[in-house]
């Protein structure tokens, strides 16, 4: 089995053998659960000119990136790293989980077909548990942790907004751990890791936990979905 795939299946990078694969099996998932139905964000970007850019971090970027290539208006999702410097922009380095990074996604979009609010509102929704502090599922770290980072001043108060509408209207069980940082820089990640979704949809850890997030994108947001994804790499993906 590839070492990727071997660490995804693990609690972190470090674990692994029987134990991990037994806590792989019993951990809470996300993925497992129903999705949380939540109202649209009542303060939103205006309308802009031009391709706009938000980078998300969701636990695992296979299907964080799976799922906006399935949503209308996202022209480009990237697996990537945020949060630390470029010379660890590294996924073994990023394992680690001591680099600072988080595995995010950067989601290049069209503000004329879909909005930064309706991106985020995705995101809290379907794409990952926003409650969760430093982990997702079966995946633990730092690295996994939920953030937004904002690419301007606009991006900052839409998040912050969201995230406070939210926890006041007592949408999830539990407060929302989901950071909002301020976006330094977005590192591509190894190629290997772009449209995993797509290219590995019979790969255990994307059956159970990845999968059924695209299948909830599809059923509650049915007028953002989309059944082509918009791949990084089309060639490969159609060979």
């Amino acid at each position: 089995m590839p070492s990727r795939q071997f660490s995804r299946l693990s609690l972190c990078a470090a674990a692994i053998g029987a134990l991990a694969l037994a806590a792989f099996a019993i951990a809470p998932s996300r993925a497992a659960e129903e999705p949380v139905i939540i109202p649209v964000p009542t303060v939103d970007a205006r309308e802009a000119d031009g391709i706009q850019t938000a980078v998300l971090a969701g636990g695992c970027f296979w299907g964080v990136q799976g799922v906006f290539q399935h949503t209308a208006g996202v022209v480009n999702a990237v697996s990537g790293y945020s949060g630390g410097s470029k010379d660890t922009a590294d996924y073994n380095l990023v394992s680690s989980g001591r680099t600072g990074h988080a595995e995010a996604v950067e989601v290049k979009y069209d503000p004329k077909k879909i909005s930064y609010g309706k991106i985020l509102q995705i995101f809290f929704s379907v794409v990952h548990d926003p409650t969760q502090l430093n982990r997702q599922g079966p995946d633990v770290g730092t690295q996994y942790r939920s953030a937004i980072f904002f690419a301007n001043d606009e991006q900052k108060k839409v998040a912050e907004a969201y995230i406070a509408q939210l926890n006041a209207a007592k949408v999830f069980k539990k407060p929302i751990a989901t950071r909002v940082d301020k976006l330094d820089a977005f590192y591509a990640a190894e190629d290997y890791h772009q449209d995993y979704l797509t290219l590995h949809p019979n790969q255990p850890y994307i059956v159970f936990n990845d999968i059924p997030k695209v299948e909830a994108l599809k059923k509650i947001f049915a007028d953002n979905y989309i059944a082509k994804p918009t791949l990084v790499n089309k060639a490969k993906a159609t060979n």
